[in-house]
C-alpha cells in the first residue's frame, strides 16, 4: 500500500509514517513529493510518499492510501538508496555465489532472462540485507542491458522482484546493477541537481527537468534540499514524473 505524510523536515515525516504505520524505517520506501522551506511568512514542510508491503497491518487513521500497487510503482525503481551507508552483512568479494536454493534459482532465472533475450551474460551476488539483495550482471552487451536512463535495467529488475514474489519470497527487494550504473547515475543526477539549482537562482526562474522514477526523483529532492532559495517539487502522473526546480519567492 502507498501513503501520504508531512512534516517540518523529512526525518519528522519518516518518524511520524514509522510511528503511525506501526512499522520500522526499513520497512518502506519513501519518495519526496514536495518540499517547501520556512520564510518569513509561511512555514516549511515536507511531503512524503510511503511504499510498503506490509499489507497485514492496518492503516493509520490520519494516512492517506492511495491506489498505485507498491510492486509496479516501488520495485520497479528500487535502487540503490543510500550506498555510503549500506551496512553488507556479508563481504561482497568473499561470496558472490548463491548461499541458499532461493538464491540459486533467482540468479538461474535472471541469467536464463537474458539467454532468452539474446545475450549472454552471467550474475553474481555483490551484497546481501536481511530484506535485501544485490545482484550484478557481467556482459559484453551491458551497454544494451542497461539501456537508456537505465530503463532496460528498472525492467530486468523488476521481473527479477516479480519472479521473488512468486516463490514465496516478497519480502525481499531485488537490486540488479550492472558495470555499477546505479551509482554512477547518482553521482551524475546529484551534479544535474547542483547545476540546475545554479541557474535558477542565476535567473529567479524555474526549470522543469526530464521525467525520472521515484529513486531518482528523491535524489534530486534530497540534494537541493538544504539550498535555502531553491525548492523543489515533483510534477505529473504515471511512475516517471518530472521534477521543479525553482527560485524560492517566485510567482
Amino acid at each position: 500500500m502507498v501513503y501520504e505524510f508531512e512534516g517540518r523536515t523529512e526525518k519528522e515525516a519518516i518518524d511520524r509514517a514509522a510511528e503511525e504505520l506501526g512499522l520500522q524505517k526499513d520497512d518502506f520506501d519513501v519518495e519526496i513529493v514536495e518540499t517547501q522551506r520556512s520564510g518569513l511568512f509561511k512555514k516549511g514542510y515536507v511531503k512524503i510518499r510511503i511504499h510498503t508491503n506490509q499489507l497485514e497491518r492496518s492503516a493509520a487513521p490520519n494516512s492517506k492510501p492511495r491506489t498505485e500497487s507498491p510492486r509496479t510503482e516501488g520495485l520497479r525503481t528500487e535502487g540503490l538508496r543510500t550506498e555510503g551507508r549500506r551496512q553488507m552483512n556479508q563481504s561482497v568479494f568473499g561470496d558472490p555465489e548463491p548461499k541458499n536454493e532461493f538464491e540459486k534459482q533467482l540468479i538461474e532465472f535472471i541469467e536464463g532472462l537474458l539467454e532468452r533475450m539474446g545475450y549472454s551474460g552471467k550474475v553474481m551476488v555483490i551484497f546481501r540485507e536481511e530484506r535485501k539483495i544485490g545482484l550484478k550482471i557481467d556482459s559484453e552487451h551491458s551497454s544494451i542491458l542497461i539501456g537508456k536512463k537505465g530503463k532496460n535495467l528498472d525492467a530486468l529488475q523488476l521481473l527479477a522482484n516479480i519472479y521473488a514474489g512468486r516463490q514465496g519470497r516478497e519480502d525481499m527487494r531485488v537490486i540488479l546493477d550492472s558495470e555499477n550504473y546505479r551509482i554512477r547515475r547518482e553521482e551524475s543526477l546529484v551534479r544535474l541537481a547542483y547545476t540546475v539549482a545554479d541557474r535558477v537562482r542565476e535567473n529567479r526562474g524555474s526549470i522543469l527537468l526530464e521525467p525520472m522514477n521515484p529513486f531518482d526523483r528523491r535524489l534530486i529532492h534530497t540534494t537541493l534540499n538544504d539550498i535555502t532559495d531553491v525548492e523543489t517539487k515533483s510534477e505529473g502522473e504515471g511512475l516517471y514524473k518530472q521534477v521543479r526546480v525553482f527560485y524560492r519567492g517566485m510567482r
